[in-house]
């Protein structure tokens, strides 16, 4: 294998495993305390789960990072030569939703986690919970446009 398609896989790895981490922490966090609402309230079950699933969607879009670059290193076809200046590319265009997926999985898994509190006091409020959650979600569509745009001009 040649030094650019292991950068190039490299870029895979980490827009893959970082933001796919980031979302496991998160959605973790949001149910251990949605799991305790549901034990004394099951009829809030909707609710918590929809603000357990908010910081999934980071290991979602590190997925789809990983895929747009398998798919343009033919990666399942073969990965013919790619230079190292073409795969030091796809890694650095990995790297914002790879950081950035991360980090706001967790950030927005605690967010999600105090709005499962509010849920559990003012159910009626579950709307501004979502959109409190909502929010961290913003910079991981931000990091998804940026690795999407680099990613793809190569």
């Amino acid at each position: 294998m040649e030094m650019g398609q292991i950068y190039a896989v490299l870029g895979i790895a980490i827009a893959v495993i970082l933001p796919g981490l980031g979302s496991a922490l998160g959605v973790k966090s949001a149910g251990e305390a949605g799991a305790g609402v549901v034990t004394e309230d099951p009829d809030k079950f909707g609710q918590v789960l929809i603000l357990e699933l908010l910081p999934g969607t980071q290991g979602i879009y590190g997925l789809l990072i990983g895929f747009i670059i398998m798919t343009q290193i033919d990666v399942f076809t073969g990965m013919p030569s790619i230079t190292t200046s073409d795969g030091l590319l796809y890694l650095a265009g990995a790297l914002p939703i790879a950081i950035v997926g991360f980090g706001s999985a967790i950030a927005q898994g605690k967010v999600s986690t105090a709005g499962v509190s509010l849920v559990a006091k003012r159910p009626q409020e579950v709307g501004k919970a979502m959109i409190l959650s909502a929010m961290v979600e913003t910079y991981a569509v931000l990091a998804l446009l940026a690795s999407f745009l680099v990613v793809s001009f190569i």
